[in-house]
């Protein structure tokens, strides 16, 4: 007799012993083809079968045979669920070599899980609702309706509360408490809050309609942490323009909604006590350092000039940061440095000036990893965020002072009305006002997009101040090969019939991004196209994306999927990935929410 058929008769007399003495639990023993040799007389609580000798074992447990020799499988936690049962499935062996064996056991865990499942669906979930815009709304609306209308916000909010049997009450007139357990919140993430679509239904006397913002805490070791979270939550939906929800568990994040433009608040209060606050500031510090985010646009260096202003007439030592710009920027660079009157400085300069009596004010991010320098976030105390963009995951933490108003064209708009309000309107320079104009000029594409009634009133303001019109649109020209590039990417443009334009602008000229972004801007003006996307490489081979819309698409959710960000109408990103690659993964995207798109509305 060979060994292997020894090895052979040993194993079968292994397995025949196993099986002989008393063992508590189903189980059988399956070949290295996933076949089933033998199994226990307990088998049947797993499965309901006449027997099961020489079944396929994927075919009763959906698990692939060799994961069942393969190394770790017990540190997998396999579970199977079974006839109303879950089991945990743990796996031993016996023989060796062609003879190896499995022996799979099933422990009944149901009591378990049913325990655990219990436990995480009656876990507390917090939630803090806000009702935005609630002044201008009510402002709008006549005496007689306005009690009618808080009414009917009211109602449908402790509706959709009451739906999952939670606690809400109303503390303020905008602002409502939540608390839920964890088994409701599944059911609201799936209906993808319905919620925000039934408060925009509610109809207004205003030429804006009502919107929520949510903020839901969830998964945290305490009632008190879930409430920390919810606020965070909050703040980031606030930030990111409202009409939306944000879920925090833990660290992650979940965004819902944002359907709608940002509405314009009608009050300036904010911009006059943002003023005065920042005058303190400036009086209370030694020296100011301003920066905006790398490669700097035109709103980035325009508000910067405009901050410069306020600091120099409370007679202070101010400095910008900037270490290279896009050769558009270069017209109007070149000009505040022949003045000689604006301190221009780099990254390392800053560091090495920066102490913690520095006041530094950061423009048009709010993200650390798009600062000119993120190193003067930890060097500091006194940190001024003034952003018109929608709150991303990443935002500076330790700020003194923000002020992030998503409805506002550009933070030269945020800056000019600072300016009007600081008192030291007299001594604004021509350039400072020509470039705050170009700054909101350049990010409402010629006051064309997300523009405002506040937005024409800054620009007045400017107009009147001295700023000309003719030299700010000389601030725009490009060169030649410029040009010639954009052309071409809008010639070679493919637009699909869904409404959505994707180009390629081939070549690595300097001023790539404002090509992209001006080309993106030209493909919306076709007819029946509704979203543009314009990627191309700049000089050092990463690939810029611009991304368009006419509101109808969120472009700020798509390119925070690449990494990117920006607003509902207007967002890029900066990928590592060929243009061609980046498109077609954006593509991808859009199909998806298209898709869902079209199932929700079938749905209803």
């Amino acid at each position: 007799m060979d060994g292997t058929s020894l090895e052979k008769i040993t194993t079968e007399k292994r397995i025949e012993k196993l099986l002989s003495a008393y063992v508590p639990l189903p189980m059988c023993v399956i070949n290295q083809q996933g076949k089933v040799t033998r199994a226990s007389n307990k088998i049947d609580e797993v499965f309901k079968y006449d027997g099961i000798k020489d079944a396929d074992i994927f075919a009763l447990t959906g698990i692939k045979h060799g994961e069942f020799f393969s190394e770790g499988v017990n540190e997998k936690f396999l579970t199977l669920s079974r006839n109303d049962k879950i089991f945990r499935i743990q796996v031993g062996y016996i023989g060796n070599n062609e003879q190896r064996r499995a022996i799979i056991y099933f422990y009944d865990i149901t009591n378990y899980e049913t325990l655990k499942t219990m436990y995480n669906d009656e876990r507390t979930c917090v939630a803090t609702i806000n009702v935005d815009n609630y002044d201008e709304l009510t402002s709008s609306t006549s005496e007689e309706k306005r009690l009618a209308l808080s009414t009917d916000i009211d109602k449908a909010v402790r509706q959709w509360a009451a739906r999952g049997n939670a606690s809400i009450i109303r503390y303020k007139e905008s602002m409502y408490f939540m608390v839920f357990e964890n088994a409701y919140l599944e059911k609201i993430l799936e209906n993808k809050f319905a919620i925000l679509d039934d408060i925009r239904a509610i109809e207004t006397e205003a030429d804006f309609p009502v919107t929520l913002s949510i903020g839901i805490g969830a998964g945290g070791k305490h009632p008190a942490q879930n409430d920390q979270y919810a606020v965070a939550a909050l703040d980031l939906a606030l930030g990111r323009g409202g009409d939306q929800a944000v879920v925090k568990k833990g660290a992650k994040l979940e965004y819902f909604g944002g359907k709608m433009q940002t509405v314009e608040k009608g009050n300036k209060g904010k911009s006059r006590i943002i003023a005065h606050a920042i005058k303190q500031l400036v009086d209370q510090s030694s020296k100011v350092i301003i920066m905006g985010h790398r490669n700097p646009d035109m709103d980035s260096f325009g508000s910067a000039l405009g901050i410069y202003r306020i600091v120099a007439n409370r007679n202070k030592d101010a400095y910008i940061v900037i270490n290279n710009y896009f050769e558009t920027l270069a017209e109007i660079y070149n000009q505040a440095k022949e003045t000689e009157f604006y301190q221009f400085i780099n990254s390392e300069k800053a560091i090495s000036m920066t102490d913690k009596d520095t006041l530094l004010v950061v423009l048009d991010t709010h993200r650390p990893s798009l600062t000119e320098c993120k190193e003067l976030l930890d060097l500091t105390e006194r940190i001024v965020v003034i952003d018109h963009h929608r709150k991303a995951e990443e935002w500076i933490e330790n700020a003194t002072l923000y002020y992030m108003e998503p409805y506002a064209s550009s933070t030269s708009e945020l800056v000019t009305e600072i300016l009007q309000y600081s008192g030291d309107k007299k001594n604004v320079a021509k350039l400072e006002v020509e470039g705050l104009l170009a700054g909101i000029s350049m990010d409402t594409n010629r006051f064309a997009v997300k523009t405002g009634v506040r937005t024409f009133e800054a620009a007045s303001w400017l107009r009147r101040s001295g700023a000309d019109t003719t030299t700010v649109k000389r601030f725009f020209q490009t060169d030649v090969e410029a040009f010639k590039i954009k052309a071409r990417c809008i010639a070679d443009a493919e637009i699909k019939e869904t409404g959505i334009a994707y180009a390629i602008s081939h070549g690595h000229h300097p001023d790539i991004q404002v090509i992209n972004s001006q080309a993106a801007d030209e493909l919306l003006s076709v007819k029946n196209v509704r979203a543009s996307f314009v990627a191309g490489k700049d000089e050092k081979g990463t690939t810029v994306i611009s991304a368009r819309s006419l509101g109808e698409m969120n472009m700020q959710t798509i390119m925070e999927k690449l990494g990117g960000g920006g607003h509902l109408t207007t967002a890029g990103a900066q990928v590592e990935c060929t243009p061609e690659e980046a498109l077609q993964q954006i593509e991808e995207i859009v199909n998806s929410l298209d898709g869902k798109l079209a199932k929700n509305k079938e749905e209803k």
